[in-house]
């Protein structure tokens, strides 16, 4: 029997902060408590002063492969989600072949299996190419293998094929992962449609083009009871219209990224590393943000972790692609600029980052006795300067380049196995 003591730590969940030690049993937390015995055949691992939490967990991760190997692979991107502290990322069906059926879902299901060094759980495509028009997928013979139905990148703009999406994923048992865009409305923009945009002559991106999707796709949900999840908010009103959804008791969900709730389009810079889809907001939609993290109407934080070649990120901001990466500055940009400055609490941010996801999605793990053993060791006193040289992943665009953060992953455990340590 494989045995692991993580002595003397300070475990943190959204209901307790407290010191105790953390027996790992083939895999699985057998124990939590204070001062814990330790056999001869138990290896111990001194955590006096760090801190534990469940395994964090990203909803929305692009790991490129296959198809998109030059900008990421499985093998690199989970190194990068380990190296962050995450034990489970669900990747999105931007990749060639597209998961649109069985097969070619196996195609990626293959390489994690060989490659993966955390959990990694597939989105299938909406719809039969991923084209957020026509065809749908078989919702039935894909539920077994994905944590959910999403055609992220571009917005289903059929009301009637996502209104039967909804009724499909309802039906088995799955929920529908939104990326909500309205195509007629985006009109070349690549940046938010605000005063940055306006004073350097650029296009802009209109917060109606997310918002009005949201409002849709609520209503659909409101009617055919589908579980309802939408991606990377940004906008104030997509804020308000998930509210008001949740006091309804609309089975409605979401999330937002770091760079939503830390930037705005005042801070935007001529450079690829600033640009993403949807864009950096107004100041005043980031503090909409910032709300909805404090009242509980954002669910969760995930990183949106789109990775690009150097040369794909170098074309500024009209020319390069859209996408930045997260896994590996997410928890201490949130820790620095929401924890320590007393924003939210150390629990809340257990919440955002693995108690929600894994509740929300069905994924096990986390720090509950019985459980599989996900687990990240943090020092929250390392300070540092954010290096895309240190990164993992394959990808180095982040719009924080420089920005001071205070906590650094030591330790991944995945399943009780060690997917990183310093």
């Amino acid at each position: 029997m494989d045995k692991l003591l993580l002595k003397g730590g300070t475990i943190h969940t959204s209901h307790e902060n407290r010191r105790a030690d953390v027996l790992i049993e083939d895999g699985r937390i057998a124990a939590v408590g204070g001062n814990l015995p330790a056999d001869a055949s138990t290896r111990t691992l001194d955590v006096s002063g760090k801190h534990l939490f469940g395994g964090l967990v990203d909803v929305h991760v692009h790991l490129r492969e296959p198809g998109f190997e030059y900008k990421e692979t499985i093998a690199s991107g989970t190194r990068a989600a380990a190296h962050g502290g995450y034990t489970t990322v669900c990747s999105m069906p931007n990749l060639d072949p597209v998961p649109d059926s069985a097969e070619h879902l196996a195609v990626q299901r293959d390489i994690i299996a060989r490659t993966a060094v955390t959990e990694v759980i597939p989105y299938a495509s909406i719809t039969v190419g991923q084209r957020g028009r026509g065809e749908l997928v078989d919702f039935e013979a894909l539920r077994p293998f994905v944590a959910g139905f999403s055609d992220d990148g571009r917005g289903v703009q059929d009301e009637a094929t996502m209104e039967e999406a909804m009724r499909r994923a309802a039906a088995c048992g799955s929920r529908i992962v939104a990326h909500c865009e309205v195509d007629e409305l985006l009109r070349g923009g690549y940046i938010h449609d605000g005063g940055y945009c306006r004073r350097k002559g650029h296009r802009g991106i209109c917060s109606e083009s997310e918002w009005r999707q949201v409002e849709r796709d609520i209503r659909l949900a409101e009617r055919t009871g589908c579980p309802y999840h939408v991606c990377h908010i940004s906008t104030r009103e997509s804020v308000e219209l998930i509210r008001a959804a949740k006091a309804r008791g609309v089975k409605v969900s979401c999330e937002t990224a770091p760079h939503y709730l830390l930037l705005c389009d005042e801070d935007l810079r001529e450079e690829g590393r600033f640009k993403m889809n949807p864009p950096l907001r107004s100041a005043a939609d980031r503090d909409a943000l910032v709300e909805g993290i404090l009242d509980g109407t954002i669910d969760m934080i995930a990183t949106d972790h789109a990775p690009h070649s150097a040369e794909e990120k170098s074309r500024g901001l009209e020319k390069s692609a859209f996408g930045i990466v997260g896994l590996e500055t997410a928890f201490p940009l949130m820790h620095t600029y929401f924890v320590r400055s007393g924003r939210i609490t150390m629990g809340r941010l257990a919440e955002l980052m693995s108690e929600n996801p894994r509740r929300i999605f069905g994924i096990e793990g986390g720090l509950a006795v019985g459980g599989r053993a996900d687990i990240a060791v943090f020092d929250l006193d390392v300070e540092y300067d954010i290096d895309p040289k240190r990164f993992l992943s394959q990808g180095r665009a982040t719009p924080f380049e420089g920005w001071h953060v205070a906590g650094e992953c030591l330790l991944t455990l995945a399943g009780g196995k060690t997917a990183y340590e310093k």
